[in-house]
């Protein structure tokens, strides 16, 4: 899979579900920016990709064994801004599903008014 998170990305939270309530900083359906992206460890699950947000310090916490522990990367969804432009960076191995910059638009054609 690759990595389709970046550093200064917005992202959306999709899942806010499960976290224990003196976890819930983010809320289901909010807009925050990643301020670091890593592979994080925890004892109940294992490795996962983990994701820190901007604005958000989750303090010292002792059950978990580290400090301002990671929030798990799947409860995210970039925010894309040019879609085509994300499903064409498929195509190509090893890049980033950054947004591409936007193509210009067609002009619609303009019909012409009819005298009845």
């Amino acid at each position: 899979m690759t990595n389709q998170f970046f550093v200064g990305q917005q992202v959306q939270c999709i899942d806010d579900s499960t976290l224990p309530e003196q976890y819930l900083e983010v809320r289901k359906g909010e807009i925050y920016t990643i301020r670091w992206i890593g592979i994080a460890k925890g004892y109940m699950n294992g490795e996962y990709l983990g994701v820190r947000l901007s604005g958000i310090r989750r303090g010292d916490c002792p059950q978990f064994g580290e400090q301002d522990p990671p929030f798990r990367a799947t409860r995210f969804r970039p925010l894309i801004n040019d879609r085509l432009g994300s499903l064409r960076a498929l195509l190509v191995p090893g890049q980033p599903l950054a947004p591409a910059p936007e193509e210009p638009r067609r002009q619609a054609d303009v019909k012409e008014k009819e005298d009845v």
